[in-house]
């Protein structure tokens, strides 16, 4: 039995292709997974619970019924929350069986403890997103926007969707990445050695020394999903495979 990790799906209405692909992974992993932590950026964007079960929200449905099944059939499910699926709640834990998450999240993944985190935290030098994101997770503003009707609010999301589209093509390819001091002070933070994230789109395994550490740490980066590829980790009690 394993434990195994998936982000960055980016799921929206255009993405047909991935929530079948998502749907067959499900199925695919059942008689294996022990667990499955979904480190956002699931969706490309989620603008309220109150979506689901409207038009908006029917291409995931398929999505929806498979993660309620295979909670079901014993498989415990996290949902930890992307920079694009911020406003994902309760609602949507209930109606698929996942356990929502805290931003840092450490847990014990078969002895080890190990930080998981969606990863846009640590790009720290990319200042105006930083900006953003303090913005995005205030609870005023959150709830000022879920005041909205449900129309203006997918509006406004595809609005922003685009404008981050527009200013991702002029940023520096190293801001949009990781800032390694910080990661190696958070994983000092939290008192780990490893950490798994997703967000940067740059599946890789990286060794790392911790100052006055003699262990080797690990900084382990999941792949987005598109129409003809997958990403995933998998862990059990004695190995760990990146597939990207």
């Amino acid at each position: 039995m394993a434990t195994w990790f998936v982000s960055d799906l980016h799921l929206d209405a255009n993405t047909p292709a991935i929530v079948q692909l998502f749907v067959d992974f499900l199925a695919s992993i059942a008689d294996d997974a022990e667990t499955l932590y979904i480190l956002g950026d699931f969706f490309e964007y989620w603008v309220g619970d109150d979506a689901l079960n409207t038009p908006s929200t029917a291409v995931f449905q398929p999505v929806i019924d498979a993660l309620q099944r295979l909670n079901e059939s014993g498989v415990a499910l996290y949902f930890l929350h992307g920079n694009r699926d911020f406003l994902v709640s309760e609602g949507f834990a209930q109606a698929t069986g996942c356990r929502l998450l805290p931003e840092y999240c450490v847990i014990d993944l078969y002895g080890t403890p190990t930080l998981l985190l969606h990863g846009d935290t640590l790009c720290t030098d990319d200042v105006d997103y930083q900006k953003v994101r303090q913005l995005f997770r205030n609870p005023q503003w959150q709830a000022q926007f879920l005041a909205l009707p449900l129309a203006e609010r997918i509006r406004q999301a595809e609005a922003m969707r685009e404008q981050s589209r527009q200013a991702m093509q002029h940023k520096k390819t190293e801001i949009l990445d990781v800032n390694p001091q910080f990661v190696v002070e958070t994983l000092q933070t939290y008192g780990v050695i490893r950490m798994i994230h997703g967000h940067t789109h740059r599946p890789a395994i990286h060794d790392l020394r911790i100052h006055d550490d003699s262990r080797i740490a690990q900084r382990v980066v999941l792949g987005d999903w598109h129409d003809d590829k997958i990403s995933y980790l998998r862990v059990d009690s004695s190995s760990m495979v990146l597939e990207s």
